[in-house]
């Protein structure tokens, strides 16, 4: 009997499951047994690290935003993902201020305001379940994160950019990538929030025609603009027409 292949798709601050629904769907309709779980939420870098590995160890592994950078740092352990796809991660002294426009917006407005500002319009609160003491560890938490390089080889890692996204993101993706050997790829159609606009499409397109080596596909790339799995196990939601 053959092995399911596998999909993580980890959730960043202030979203939960539902907002990867269209992944999610996409993913099963190419084979993959996809999952997304929700995290402890801890503040504590290592507690989310934790609860991830074993998920993601052998799986192919999406994140964005925070998820993204909890994909960073599993790489940087070395836990071995068969690929992982990480949108726009946090920088730390590679590119200070990266969060300081989120950071006013939290102080000001509580979670709306940092969901709209990190994740733009596309976001709302009916996106997350977190309240202001959660964002509140979780955003320390992430502004304390520092890149290094992996204590293994992480050639199966891509991080990504939106097309749309401003410059400073586009400078922090390419000096993670650099710090950490990762390769780059750059999004059509999205800014941030790549997963609210199903931004990975032309990603798992490559894994459905690339079985055996999802990385040769991937480094150093630029999309062009195109206009029975357990999948959302906590949503339960239906799939998008």
């Amino acid at each position: 009997m053959t092995t399911p292949r596998r999909a993580v798709l980890v959730c960043g601050v202030a979203t939960d499951p539902p907002v990867w629904e269209s992944t999610a769907y996409a993913l099963a309709a190419i084979g993959y047994d996809v999952d997304v779980p929700i995290r402890p939420q801890s503040g504590c870098l290592d507690t989310e690290v934790d609860f991830l590995a074993p998920r993601c160890e052998g799986a192919v592994v999406f994140g964005v935003s925070g998820g993204a950078t909890l994909g960073v740092e599993l790489a940087i352990r070395g836990v071995g993902m068969a690929a992982g796809f990480f949108h726009e991660p946090a920088a730390g002294s590679l590119v200070p201020g990266l969060l300081d426009h989120v950071v006013d917006a939290f102080r000001r407005e509580g979670v709306h305001g940092f969901g709209r500002a990190l994740y733009g319009p596309g976001w709302t609160t009916a996106m997350t379940s977190a309240d202001d003491a959660v964002v509140e560890r979780e955003l320390a938490m992430f502004r304390a994160f520092e890149p290094q390089e992996p204590v293994a080889d992480a050639t199966s890692v891509t991080l990504t950019v939106g097309r749309l996204s401003p410059a400073a993101r586009h400078e922090s993706v390419n000096a993670v990538a650099g710090r950490c050997g990762f390769g780059r790829r750059v999004l059509a159609g999205t800014s941030h929030a790549a997963h609210l606009d199903n931004a990975f499409v032309p990603v798992i397109d490559d894994l459905a025609h690339s079985c055996t080596s999802p990385r040769t596909a991937y480094t150093d790339r630029d999309d062009h603009d195109t206009t029975g799995h357990r999948i959302l196990r906590h949503a339960g939601h239906r799939p998008p027409p």
